[in-house]
């Protein structure tokens, strides 16, 4: 008999999520660009060449240059300027913390509400889920765009109104998902047992059957919050979203619009790589955890 000991290697949750996450190169490269974007959101302040929110720092003899191009203070412009003499660099590197932070913001928010009325609907049943379904079809029967701008005409421009219009454009879809699963979820033995305890139904909701709808709402979430990115630069574009003085990525590209005919592409067209970089990024590590998430995805 040998004298060795064997020892076995428990496989923990969370060890199988990021096995199976790193089985695709491009979910990981994604991750790794997203995460890249938000470093460089995040310390804009302190990265960016040039603060775009700063009027004094902005020269309008130095507006549309092209990219490379020297300005009168000695100041290289990388990616060129828009018609203000804003950096083009600075401003998407600004321009990605609003997109970010609203999409994000929403994204959460959104996702809080739905997946609170959606517990709710699955646990009540009766007629507040045939009411509360009956408004998530009335949602969802409208188009995304259509119900943001409607909002925005009568909110107005500004940070905050982008953020509760995305919020009422995006809970349907984290309703109906999480009323999906918690249905199922429902009918589970540990589910009657809170029941019988005389636990209170908050504590039921929010303890017991919200952490097993976790997975799908993850996934959802994720793609949502690019959804979003994309709603607000919309919404910029058509001058309804953030105002001139907080230029997100939406907003950029639309102030270059009217000169692309001209030849002065760069105004518009890298803010619109940036925004089109980071959505595609978001949407390709949400499709991962999907994969991942979802047994009945999984090869």
């Amino acid at each position: 008999m040998s004298g060795a000991t064997a020892t076995v290697k428990v496989e923990t949750p969370l060890r199988r999520f990021i096995a199976g996450f790193c089985e695709s190169k491009v979910a990981i490269g994604a991750l790794v660009v997203f995460l890249i974007i938000l470093a460089a959101a995040l310390l804009a302040p302190w990265i960016a060449p040039q603060n775009p929110y700063d009027l004094a720092e902005l020269d309008i003899m130095d507006g549309r240059m092209e990219p490379g191009t020297v300005g009168g203070a000695g100041f290289t412009y990388w990616l060129g300027t828009d018609d203000q003499g804003r950096d083009m660099l600075s401003g998407i590197l600004y321009g990605l913390r609003i997109s970010l932070a609203v999409g994000a913001g929403s994204a959460f928010l959104a996702g809080l509400l739905g997946a609170s009325l959606g517990l709710l609907a699955a646990y009540a049943g009766g007629k507040t889920d045939t009411l509360l379904m009956r408004l998530v079809d009335l949602q969802l029967s409208f188009p995304a765009i259509l119900s943001a701008l409607m909002i925005l005409a009568a909110l107005g421009k500004g940070v905050l109104n982008v953020v509760i219009a995305l919020i009422i454009v995006e809970w349907a879809y984290y309703a109906r998902t999480v009323r999906g699963s918690a249905l199922v979820e429902r009918r589970r033995d540990y589910i009657e047992a809170a029941q019988g305890l005389g636990l209170p139904t908050h504590r039921i909701l929010f303890r017991h059957l919200l952490p097993n709808c976790l997975p799908p709402l993850i996934v959802i979430g994720t793609i949502q919050v690019a959804r979003a990115i994309a709603l607000e630069a919309t919404l910029s574009f058509l001058g309804l979203g953030v105002p001139i003085t907080e230029p997100s990525l939406g907003l950029l590209i639309a102030n270059g619009y009217e000169y692309m005919l001209s030849g002065k592409y760069w105004i518009s067209f890298y803010p619109g790589i940036a925004l089109l970089i980071t959505i595609v990024s978001i949407n390709l590590v949400g499709d991962q955890l999907r994969d991942v998430l979802n047994p009945r995805l999984q090869k």
